[in-house]
């Protein structure tokens, strides 16, 4: 452990009360964010996108399941990696279990990745997962929704993600080994890694027309990564000093 103050129970109640307000400011501040979210204008989706789901071909339209809400996790899971990305399986982790709840509130919950569907399947199997998972191999959708980056950007150093233009290549003059073996883990290099990117997108479905109506990406996912707001109330926090997670079958122990 490292060093910290101790006290008195009534120290500690002394200042739990203070947190306890910049707490409460906190979660007003997040209600008036989530109603924000909710009054963004609504986009028509008019473009034409198919799926492969494990009832076969599906639109978009589709994917709601016969609910009028539908959130997708873009799960990075390119046509050439031989396993899912560890964080978004730990991410897919957290959420596996709130499919049913959702469900039952008109909400469909699903992961859409760019990998061919035999392969997403024999993972899900893997994982012992339940989500829906469709793949979206041979569409324009994972590029459409700012998750996947061409080539020709990628080469550019001007890919378009998080609603900016970054460089996503590593630095160059530097020793850049860790990039390909954290991409490693999914069977692939840096570049075949990280031109799939996190995020997630909400749809409506109104009078028989597809909306989009929210996305967000990078950080903008730390609140349905389950571990983390986990970790921001345990003693130490998140104290990372790296890659410290893994896929939940690969650790030695629990």
């Amino acid at each position: 452990m490292t060093a910290h103050k101790a006290g008195t129970r009534e120290e500690w109640l002394a200042a739990r009360l203070d947190l306890l307000e910049a707490e409460k400011a906190y979660s007003r501040r997040g209600d008036e964010l989530a109603r924000q979210r909710q009054e963004l204008p609504w986009v028509r989706v008019d473009k034409e996108y198919r799926f492969g789901t494990d009832e076969g071909t599906a639109s978009l339209a589709d994917l709601f399941a016969g609910r009028s809400q539908l959130l997708i996790y873009h799960f990075m899971f390119g046509p050439d990696y031989t396993a899912g990305c560890p964080t978004c399986s730990a991410i897919a982790d957290g959420f596996d279990g709130s499919v049913i709840h959702l469900a039952h509130h008109d909400v469909t919950l699903c992961a859409v990745s760019r990998a061919p569907l035999e392969k997403l399947q024999a993972y899900k199997q893997r994982m012992g997962w339940s989500f829906r998972w469709a793949s979206s191999f041979g569409s324009d959708f994972n590029y459409d929704y700012g998750v996947t980056h061409t080539k020709e950007d990628w080469e550019a150093g001007a890919v378009e993600y998080n609603y900016r233009t970054v460089d996503l290549r590593p630095p160059a003059g530097q020793d850049n080994s860790w990039f390909d073996e954290f991409a490693s883990h999914s069977g692939t290099n840096w570049e075949g890694y990280r031109r799939e990117g996190p995020g997630m997108s909400a749809f409506a479905l109104e009078d028989g027309i597809v909306y989009h109506t929210y996305s967000a990406y990078e950080r903008g996912v730390d609140a349905i990564w389950g571990m983390y707001p986990w970790l921001d109330r345990a003693p130490l926090g998140r104290n990372e000093t790296g890659l410290w997670w893994s896929r939940h079958d690969e650790y030695d122990s629990q």
